[in-house]
């Protein structure tokens, strides 16, 4: 490691005049060195350090390192609009960075969520000194990787976002009583309002508009399709280290990602997914403890990734598999050379009427039942079935859901003990008939592993909003994409509700529109689901030879 000099807060100025600020880490040492970027909104100084090392630790390894607010955050000038000035914003900073005293001329960018995103604008620009980046946990569609997920709001993550943005521009502009307001919101999400999905604080006190054309858009259109990278990467290749978390609410964005460039790129598309949330990376998620693999090795592997790309140095790493998936239950990592392909096998749902009630009556199995039946549950707006953990609460992670699977609004369908390990591994889907006597329900899937002393613990879950309540339709949930070993000796649990909330909205079963939804107007929703041979509710399961 090399010894580091006092950081410098330095600036630079976009194409249209407006100042944007950085601080730069050095190696205290002769010669040029590459540069790396990160570009972020929160303030410089905390330059992501959540989950990764401090930026004085990457110069040590031969760096010089720039930390940049982005245009209308931290001291940096101009107006915050979500991503809308990144593209440029992102081109004009990479060719400064690159002409830096000491630098080599090439630059590389890291960073997750928004510090993520900026990697994904900057590169859609092809600035020429832009040899490498190491997205970690973004959005590439906008709509269907961050703000909604199977046409349901997620609450809970935008809501908490939006707060906190809106808090720091509230800071940064000296208004004491929005800043208050919003910080207090914060801590306590306003998730009872009179219009829960769209609260007060945020009407009253956000000077960014974001969340108003979020919750107000609940379909792609053109908004979303002119602020989504996926429109703006469509010619881009380069070398890209995808980092995401089994538990992290953007893990769609960050597989989509690297399937699309993966299948046309000519550079190395690495892929490195973890047990872990969006925050934190390390061996404990939730209730449960991943063992000392489980600590986040991210930073010696951008390291070597950037040896690699922006120093020209043969690490070693081009001969190593690309795709890196931590298998949770046994707890170690697994490499392909692709994401894999695993074979699908159909688990069928059985019942005799019961199985909100007595959590033995569903049934998983390998076969298809003759006879026909149906399970109905009541979901009640006054006492909503919660959100626990999975990749769209907060917290996030796995734990213990015994109690939320003995309520009554709360199908359960379990299979027989296992006589042998079940590895899962992918795209898990559920499909259900089912109806109801609304015009407009939810569904929500939770994958489970039940222990013998009857702990149950989540792998996975799906969220979908369903149009055409009173129709008998088949309706088709896409879970977070997982990595899993079932023991053997335990089981696996599937369990079906009409709301997890607040990770998601509690839809009002009227259709009207999420932002005016009032909780007065919310209305019980009776669900029927079919179970039997025709037609035949199932969850695919993409097993792992």
């Amino acid at each position: 490691m090399l010894p580091v000099s006092e950081k410098q807060t330095v600036c630079t100025y976009t194409r249209d005049g407006i100042r944007l600020d950085a601080d730069i880490y050095r190696p205290d040492a002769d010669g040029e060195f590459p540069v790396l970027l990160m570009r972020q909104p929160y303030g410089r100084a905390i330059a992501s350090t959540v989950v990764y090392a401090h930026p004085s630790w990457y110069a040590a390894q031969g760096y010089i390192v720039v930390i940049q607010d982005v245009r209308g955050r931290g001291t940096s000038e101009g107006e915050f609009k979500l991503f809308a000035y990144e593209i440029n914003d992102g081109e004009d900073s990479v060719n400064w960075a690159a002409n830096l005293p000491g630098s080599n001329g090439n630059v590389g960018m890291y960073g997750f969520s928004y510090q993520g995103m900026t990697q994904l604008y900057a590169a859609s620009a092809k600035p020429s000194a832009l040899k490498a980046i190491c997205p970690a946990m973004i959005g590439y569609d906008l709509y269907s990787d961050w703000a909604y997920e199977g046409g349901a709001f997620c609450l809970q993550t935008n809501l908490a976002w939006a707060i906190q943005l809106s808090a720091e521009t509230a800071r940064l502009q000296k208004v004491e009583r929005a800043y208050q307001a919003l910080s207090g919101a914060a801590r306590n999400l306003p998730l009872h309002d009179a219009i829960p999905n769209y609260p007060e604080v945020l009407k009253f006190y956000a000077v960014d508009s974001y969340y108003h054309d979020w919750v107000t858009r609940p379909a792609s259109d053109k908004y979303w399709q002119e602020l989504s990278p996926k429109t703006h990467l469509k010619n881009i290749d380069i070398p890209m280290f995808h980092i995401g978390g089994w538990f992290d609410t953007y893990l769609r964005g960050t597989l989509n990602l690297y399937q699309d460039i993966v299948a046309r790129s000519q550079h190395r598309q690495q892929l490195l997914v973890g047990p872990w949330a969006h925050i934190p990376w390390g061996r404990k998620v939730g209730a449960v403890d991943f063992g000392i693999n489980a600590i986040s090795s991210v930073d010696k592997m951008q390291i070597a990734w950037f040896d690699q790309y922006l120093k020209g140095e043969d690490t070693g790493l081009l001969n190593l598999p690309p795709v890196w998936l931590f298998e949770m239950g046994s707890n170690i990592w697994q490499n392909f050379a692709n994401f894999p392909s695993s074979q699908n096998k159909s688990y069928f749902f059985s019942s005799n009427g019961l199985a909100s009630i007595q959590q033995d009556d569903g049934k998983l199995s390998l076969n298809s039942e003759n006879e026909n039946t149906s399970d109905i549950i009541v979901h009640d707006p006054w006492r909503p079935v919660p959100s626990l953990g999975g990749h769209a609460g907060i917290p996030a992670g796995m734990f213990d859901r015994s109690h939320i699977d003995c309520r009554t609004d709360v199908l359960t369908y379990t299979t027989e003990t296992l006589t042998e390990n079940l590895h899962i591994t992918g795209n898990v889907i559920v499909e259900i008939y089912c109806f109801a006597d609304k015009p407009n329900f939810d569904l929500c899937a939770v994958l489970s592993e039940v222990y013998p002393s009857g702990r149950v613990y989540n792998i996975t879950q799906g969220y979908l909003n369903c149009l055409e309540g009173a129709c008998l339709q088949l309706r088709k949930i896409n879970l977070q994409p997982t990595c899993a070993r079932i023991q053997q000796g335990n089981a696996l649990r599937l369990s079906i509700s009409a709301a997890c909330f607040p990770a998601y909205t509690m839809n009002a079963g009227t259709g009207e529109e999420i932002s005016k939804q009032r909780s007065i107007n919310t209305q019980i929703i009776t669900l029927t689901i079919i179970t039997g041979s025709n037609p035949a509710s199932k969850i695919i399961l993409p097993i792992l030879n």
